[in-house]
């Protein structure tokens, strides 16, 4: 599985939004604090405020919080709302695609098993789970096997 750069960032953003829930945080102090490129994170920002994940404060006490509870914000939430789809094939989705046979084989167990266990691992870890040092079972399972793994760009 790749893990693009804007859904790294994105989970980044969440968590330290989760961790610190008494102020809103501004995207300068994430950018730094994160070593997130400014730019590139104000454009995960918007993708995140778009799905309702973060809300956003104007003025001198403005900033970033979370937009729903952290414990109902998923990696699959997470990925949809900056990459889109979880699972696809050259940009499309496994549905989507039609093979000849005998390669009609690969289709389905793209789209069926394969897109359906991605989809149930990813929406089984929370933010909150990211932020907990046990975080719940079985996202704690999970992650110690090492699912939160370094990202690719």
């Amino acid at each position: 599985m790749r893990i693009s750069a804007r859904t790294d960032y994105a989970v980044r953003v969440l968590v330290e939004l989760a961790a610190d829930t008494n102020r809103p945080l501004t995207c300068e102090g994430i950018a730094s604090s994160q070593q997130i490129p400014y730019r590139f994170l104000k454009a995960v920002v918007r993708d995140l405020r778009q799905a309702g994940l973060v809300r956003s404060q104007r003025g001198c006490e403005g900033g970033y919080w979370l937009g729903r509870p952290a414990e109902s914000i998923s990696l699959a939430d997470i990925v949809t709302a900056v990459d889109g789809e979880l699972l696809t094939v050259n940009g499309e989705t496994p549905e989507s695609l039609a093979y000849p046979a005998p390669a009609e084989t690969r289709r389905r167990a793209c789209g069926g098993r394969c897109g359906r266990t991605l989809a149930k691992l990813l929406a089984g870890v929370s933010v909150a789970d990211l932020v907990a040092d046990t975080p719940s079972e079985p996202a704690g399972t999970l992650l110690r096997a090492g699912l939160a793994a370094a990202p690719t760009a």
